[in-house]
């Protein structure tokens, strides 16, 4: 069965490109704000960007082959994705996956060739993780390796690639963003509760059940805008950091949409991971922009 490009591109799940790329942005911003505009070496950001992207659109496909091989999706889940109605078949998803990988892979080590072959072993880390995270539902561990690949991994590979060493302090941007992305797995896996269970799996959601589960996702909304606000209160941002207030709407709007699932029961909660992706690209980009603007200030 042949595809269109578009059908190919759709599989990727792209509308969640900005969780792994705004972090690599944010982790440029702070970074340029904090050691000076020569620091960063700027090709090897926007390499970066690429980068992750290749790695995340991989890890989506690979994750949606391991869902439906364990059943997790199914006629029905929720989201019925398109391996199940076989619009695509399981070994061209492996094959996509594995091209994407590869490409990775390659600009990786090209990246690490002209800053600092310390990124191998983050990087190393990263794509293991990124590998075994199917599994990782298995186990309750789903939320903590999506918090290490975006909210730790993501951060401290970036400083490598673009100033040449491990630059820890970039880690101050670790709660918020990997808060912010937490919540869109989070949100997915709480819809998914029943459908998990059936197939065996075991997330921190299903432990908590679906009120208790919702509760933690309206914090994982709130919550990185109240670490900003304290950051820079005790100056470790700069006041222009927040400017991410700008998508508190955002967030207070996926709060009162989730807040419908005592009337509505789970038909409210369709469609939130999209919102909670479109937050978190806001979130970043605007954090990243204030981390620009700080800049000025200089």
């Amino acid at each position: 069965m042949s595809h269109s490009l578009k059908s190919w591109i759709a599989t990727t799940r792209y509308w969640s490109f900005s969780v792994s790329a705004l972090p690599v942005v944010a982790a440029v911003a702070y970074l340029a704000s904090t050691r000076g505009v020569y620091a960063i070496g700027w090709l090897n950001a926007a390499l970066s960007v690429v980068g992750v992207v290749l790695f995340h659109a991989a890890g989506n496909l690979l994750s949606d082959v391991g869902d439906y091989r364990s059943g997790a999706d199914s006629a029905e889940a929720y989201a019925v994705p398109t391996l199940v109605k076989h619009h695509f078949e399981v070994r061209e998803y492996l094959w996509l996956s594995g091209v994407l990988f590869l490409l990775g892979v390659a600009l990786g080590l090209f990246i690490a060739w002209r800053s600092d072959w310390q990124l191998l072993w983050v990087g190393g880390i990263g794509f293991l993780l990124t590998v075994l995270y199917t599994h990782s539902k298995n186990v309750w561990l789903s939320d903590t390796v999506v918090f290490l690949v975006f909210g730790v991994l993501i951060l401290l590979g970036t400083s490598i690639a673009v100033t040449g060493d491990v630059c820890y302090d970039v880690l101050l941007l670790s709660l918020p963003l990997g808060l912010i992305t937490l919540s869109v797995l989070h949100i997915n896996n709480t819809v998914d509760i029943r459908t998990d269970g059936s197939a065996g799996l075991h997330t921190v959601a299903m432990a908590m059940g679906e009120r208790r589960a919702l509760r933690v996702y309206r914090c994982y909304q709130l919550l990185p805008f109240l670490c900003v606000v304290a950051a820079v209160l005790l100056r470790w941002l700069s006041w222009p950091s927040l400017l991410c207030l700008l998508a508190l709407p955002v967030a207070w709007g996926n709060v009162r949409r989730s807040l419908r699932y005592a009337a509505e029961g789970r038909d409210a909660l369709l469609g939130l991971d999209q919102q909670s992706a479109k937050l978190q690209l806001l979130f970043s980009l605007t954090l990243s922009i204030g981390l620009f603007l700080s800049l000025l200030l200089q």
